[in-house]
């Protein structure tokens, strides 16, 4: 699983004109994107990641701090553009596996003491964020190292 991880002031998700979810106050926006090949014990180690990320103020933690979290399914941060200027998405997985793994990231920060705030998988959304910073942090599960 992929993770864009974003500190912002200020984060929303509009579906047909409708917000469906919105951080009450300053937190993280993460944009999740699962894979093909993900595995369950990746998604519990990013999740742990995210919780002990210390990129908000005074570098603290969300478990240090109990800001909101708000999790956004992103299948394009698995897009390919090596062949040309149309992306393939053959490295995302379908919307059958991913759901769950989006579901069970989400499950395992609560688990672990956080608010967090979804997303509608599947939906056409329109994401709204105010980067606080801006601080933005790529995480792959695929390479724990980088």
């Amino acid at each position: 699983m992929r993770a864009l991880v974003t500190r912002v002031s200020t984060a929303s998700v509009t579906v047909d004109g409708e917000v469906v979810s919105e951080l009450p106050r300053p937190g993280l926006l993460v944009l999740a994107g699962v894979a093909r090949d993900e595995d369950p014990a990746r998604v519990r180690w990013l999740a742990a990641r995210i919780h002990r990320l210390r990129i908000l103020d005074g570098a603290r933690s969300v478990a240090q701090t109990g800001a909101p979290v708000l999790v956004v399914s992103q299948f394009t941060l698995h897009a390919s553009t090596r062949k040309g200027g149309v992306p393939s998405w053959s490295r995302a997985a379908p919307s059958g596996e991913a759901a769950p793994l989006v579901e069970l990231l989400c499950a395992e920060l609560e688990a672990l003491g956080a608010e967090v705030h979804r997303g509608r998988f599947g939906a056409h959304m329109e994401v709204a964020s105010v980067n606080d910073g801006p601080v933005t942090i790529w995480l792959d599960s695929a390479q724990p190292d980088y």
